[in-house]
C-alpha cells in the first residue's frame, strides 16, 4: 500500500504534511515528501488525515469485556471478591475465546496495534490473537496456591510453561510470551524468586500488578519489613530482567529510581484507576526520573472500554490538573506514551515508530470532522479532538485489519452474539444474581 499525500507523525513525534509512506510486506519500505517511482500497489488517499504508529494498550485484561457494567461502585478489594473472583471461577474455553475477540474488535477499531495481556487462561486468547492479526504480549497473571507449592508444580505455571512451547514468537513474532505474577499480595515469596530465575532463564519480560491502591502498597510494607513491592521484587531478582509493572500509584521516590536503573516500564491506566478510587500515578515525576511510561486500559470491567484516544486525552489533563501545570505532558508526549514507549514495554524494538525498516503498525485518523475542524495543531486535534470513532484505518504487520468501519479479519455479529451467549452461561452458573438482557431482545 502507498499512503500519498498523508500527514505522518514522523519518527520525532513532529508533524510532517503531504508526505508518502509506502508499505511492503510487514515492513515500512518508504518515507518520503516525494512521490516514489517505484509500485506499492494500493494507493490510499490521504486529503485530511493523518497517519501515526499503532497504538499499543500497554496493560489489559482483554476478555474481561464480559464483566463490562458488571461490577460498579466498589473499592478494589470487593471488586475482586465480591463479583470479578466469582464471576471469572465460571469462565470456560469458549467464553475466553469469545471475550478475547471482542475486546480486539474494540481495540482495532481504536487502532490499537498491540496489547499487553495479563489473565489466568490464554489459551484462547492465543488463539484469537492468531485468528485476528493483532500483536500481543501473552502472560499468565500466576498467583500462589494456598497451601503453597513448589514453583514448577504451580497449575498456573505449567500453563504458562505451555504457552511458551506453543505460542511464543508464533505468527511471525506477533505472539509473545511474557513472565508474569498477578501482585505482591497473591504470591508468596518462591513463587516470585521461582519467577525471577525463570525470566533470566527465557530473557523474558516480567508483567506485574504494581502499588496499585494505598492497601496493597502499605500492605507490602507491613508484611515484607518495611519494604515497599518495587524493593521487595528488586530483594527477590525480579528486576535483574526485564520488568513491566502496571499502574504504579504509590510509588515513592526510592521506587522510581529502582526502576529507571533496572531499564522497568510502568503502564498507566488513568481511566481504571480514577474508577476504582485507587488514585492517580504521577506520571510527571516518573518521566523525570527516566522511567518508560506506557499507557494502558486495564480490563473492560474496571474501564468499561478499551479506547486508547480517550486513555491519552484523560492522562494528560490528569497531570496539568493535579500539577496545576498546563505546561505537563504535552500532546506529543502523550503520542509517544502511547505508541513507542508501548512497543518498548513489549520489547518490540522495531515498531511504534514510522520510520523505514519499523513494523508497519500504523493508524489512520480522519480529522474532517466537525469536533475537530479546524486544526489549528494536528499533535493537539489528536490527544485532546480525536475519537475512537475517527479511527479509519488499522494496519499490523503491512496488513489492513479495520477500513471505513468494517473489520477485514474478524466476524463482528458472530462476535458479539458469541460474547452475549458466553456472559449469560457464565450467570446462569453463578445463580440468580443478576440477569444480562442483550438490546435485540
Amino acid at each position: 500500500m502507498l499512503f500519498r499525500d498523508i500527514t505522518v507523525i514522523d519518527e520525532n513525534f513532529e508533524v510532517r504534511n503531504h508526505c508518502y509512506v509506502g508499505v511492503r510486506g510487514d515492513k515500512i519500505a518508504y518515507l518520503s515528501d516525494e512521490l516514489p517511482k517505484e509500485d506499492f500497489g494500493e494507493v490510499y488517499g490521504g486529503r485530511d488525515k493523518v497517519l501515526l504508529p499503532g497504538f499499543v494498550n500497554a496493560h489489559c485484561h482483554v476478555a474481561m469485556t464480559l464483566l463490562r457494567g458488571y461490577a460498579e461502585g466498589l473499592p478494589l478489594d470487593r471488586w475482586l471478591h465480591e463479583k470479578v473472583f466469582p464471576f471469572e471461577a465460571q469462565i470456560q474455553s469458549e467464553h475466553f475465546y469469545y471475550g478475547a475477540m471482542l475486546g480486539i474488535a474494540e481495540m482495532l477499531a481504536c487502532g490499537v496495534t498491540s496489547f499487553s495481556e495479563m489473565y489466568f487462561s490464554c489459551e484462547e486468547i492465543a488463539r484469537a490473537v492468531a485468528e485476528s492479526g493483532i500483536k500481543c504480549n501473552l502472560a499468565v497473571g500466576v498467583t500462589s496456591p494456598v497451601p503453597p507449592v513448589p514453583f514448577e508444580d504451580n497449575l498456573l505455571v505449567r500453563h504458562m510453561f505451555s504457552l511458551f512451547k506453543r505460542w511464543d514468537g508464533a505468527k511471525n513474532g506477533r505472539i509473545k510470551i511474557d513472565t508474569c505474577l498477578h501482585a505482591e499480595y497473591t504470591t508468596d515469596e518462591e513463587t516470585v524468586r521461582g519467577m525471577a530465575r525463570l525470566a533470566k532463564e527465557k530473557g523474558s519480560i516480567t508483567h506485574v500488578h504494581l502499588s496499585e491502591t494505598r492497601e496493597e502498597h502499605e500492605g507490602c510494607k507491613a508484611r515484607r519489613g518495611g519494604r515497599t513491592p518495587a524493593r521487595y521484587f528488586a530483594d527477590c531478582g525480579l528486576l535483574e530482567s526485564r520488568a513491566h509493572f502496571a499502574h504504579g500509584v504509590y510509588l515513592e521516590e526510592g521506587d522510581r529510581e529502582l526502576l529507571r536503573a533496572a531499564g522497568a516500564s510502568v503502564a498507566h491506566c488513568p481511566a481504571s484507576n480514577l474508577k476504582l478510587g485507587s488514585g492517580v500515578t504521577d506520571v510527571p515525576a516518573l518521566l523525570k526520573s527516566g522511567v518508560n511510561v506506557a499507557i494502558g486500559t486495564d480490563g473492560a470491567a474496571s474501564n468499561n472500554n478499551l479506547d486508547m484516544l480517550s486513555e491519552m486525552r484523560l492522562c494528560s489533563l490528569l497531570g496539568k490538573g493535579i500539577a496545576g501545570d498546563p505546561c505537563l505532558l504535552p500532546p506529543r508526549e502523550v503520542l509517544y506514551m502511547a505508541t513507542r514507549a508501548g512497543a518498548l514495554s513489549q520489547g518490540r524494538e522495531d515498531c511504534g515508530l514510522i520510520k523505514e525498516g519499523f513494523r508497519a503498525d500504523l493508524t489512520v485518523l480522519d480529522l474532517h470532522r466537525p469536533h475537530i475542524q479546524p486544526v489549528h495543531d494536528v499533535l493537539g486535534a489528536v490527544v485532546f479532538g480525536a475519537k475512537a470513532s475517527d479511527v479509519v484505518l488499522t494496519m499490523c504487520d503491512g496488513r489492513v485489519l479495520y477500513k471505513d468501519g468494517v473489520y477485514l479479519t474478524l466476524g463482528e455479529e458472530s462476535i458479539m452474539a458469541g460474547a452475549d451467549r458466553s456472559a449469560k452461561e457464565i450467570l446462569n452458573r453463578i445463580g440468580p444474581v443478576r440477569q444480562i438482557e442483550s438490546i435485540s431482545e
